[in-house]
């Protein structure tokens, strides 16, 4: 483990409009889901010192078998930072049984105020060695994406 990934994305909006889609549960699984996932939160408590537990689950698990079960990602996320408009740090654990997928991920969502918008950086820290480079990237995207989309008009 120890692999960091990034991606980062310009959203033509209010960067307090970005962190709200950051912090709010329904915003959240309307967005956060990588193309060809849903979610559900099992428990949600998104503050400073907070944790929720997200179950994402595959449409189809043929492709990408889960880490938890053949057709889901089971994570638990706890809030270590938490500034608003500027800042949300995760420690994310996935539950799962393969050694290659556990550990702790911190999970940086960092928002800067540019002329067009806001900039949006992900910064994935100690990435557990059983996910794939290429998939972390396809969805990190894909959530930027999907967050993009959730905003703008």
């Amino acid at each position: 483990m120890g692999r960091t990934d990034r991606a980062s994305l310009l959203i033509h909006v209010d960067r307090t409009d970005v962190f709200a889609a950051l912090t709010t549960r329904e915003a959240l699984l309307s967005w956060l889901p990588p193309q060809g996932m849903h979610g559900r939160f099992e428990r949600f408590d998104l503050r400073q010192g907070g944790s929720y537990r997200l179950v994402l689950t595959y449409d189809d698990p043929s492709d990408a078998p889960g880490k938890t079960s053949a057709d889901s990602d089971v994570s638990e996320a706890r809030i270590s930072r938490l500034v608003p408009g500027e800042q949300l740090v995760q420690q994310i654990d996935f539950e799962s049984d393969d050694p290659a997928f556990q550990g702790t991920m911190q999970l940086e969502w960092n928002l800067r105020s540019v002329e067009e918008g806001t900039e949006v950086e992900i910064v994935a820290r100690q990435v557990p060695d059983g996910i794939r480079a290429r998939d972390h990237a396809q969805g990190i995207t894909s959530s930027l994406a999907n967050l993009a989309g959730y905003l703008e008009p």
